[in-house]
């Protein structure tokens, strides 16, 4: 069973001025609009959230139905881009393992992986007794998975009362959360290293190739840090 105290103590983690609730609420707000302006109804509006759970593989799908994609081909576009979860979820479940933990904990609890709540996760870990770490990660992935859900909802349903330009700076809240919460981060090397360097690499790749610039800037950046963080660590 799951330890209610621990489970309401990650869900409290999302209170407070390092919530991502308020920006990941902005952007499933927008996205709820953009599903009602691509043809969805609220159901689907609402299941993409509660199935997916990723906003970028959800504007994929959204983007690849209207331009009348096969379902295999929006699989795979969808698949690879939530392929950035992996790297989350080989960091994240080894601090939340406990061999007196059932399995399935840790099976339903990986739909909750969001970058939201890997930074929550990440943080404030060493806080929690490792026997129940995967309690306190299924209470902040609860609460970020029903918060996207709720949102997708009301954004749907308030569609109309949002213009283009409201709808881009929603967009934009969520990652500049990110950026945010990464600096914040930046108390080794190889964080300091990633976000400086991929700060710079984006823009400069941007102006050379517009597609692929984010994916070099954190391959690039990503790459050099762990290289330099693994030697200066040794």
């Amino acid at each position: 069973m799951i330890n209610s105290k621990v489970f309401f103590l990650g869900l409290k983690s999302l209170k407070g001025t390092r919530s991502p609730a308020i920006p990941l609420a902005a952007c499933f707000i927008a996205l709820g609009a953009l599903l009602k302006d691509a043809g969805f109804n609220i159901q689907q509006s609402a299941a993409s959230s509660f199935f997916t759970y990723a906003l970028p593989g959800q504007l994929v799908m959204a983007e690849s139905l209207l331009v009348g994609a096969s379902i295999l081909n929006i699989f795979i576009a969808v698949w690879l881009v939530n392929f950035r979860l992996y790297p989350l979820t080989v960091s994240l479940f080894p601090l939340l393992e406990h061999k007196s933990q059932p399995k399935w904990k840790y099976y339903l609890s990986c739909h909750f992986l969001a970058v939201s709540s890997w930074l929550i996760a990440k943080d404030t870990y060493k806080k929690i007794d490792k026997k129940h770490r995967i309690d306190f990660w299924i209470g902040i992935g609860t609460g970020t998975w029903f918060t996207a859900v709720l949102m997708t909802a009301i954004g749907y349903l308030s569609a109309d009362l949002l213009n283009k330009d409201m709808l881009i700076g929603l967009a934009i809240v969520n990652p500049v959360y990110f950026f945010c919460m990464m600096i914040g981060a930046m108390k080794n090397m190889s964080v300091a290293l990633s976000v400086i360097l991929g700060t710079v690499l984006g823009p400069t790749i941007y102006l050379i190739s517009a597609e692929w610039s984010l994916l070099f800037a954190g391959l690039i950046a990503g790459t050099v840090a762990f290289l330099i963080g693994e030697k200066n660590d040794k």
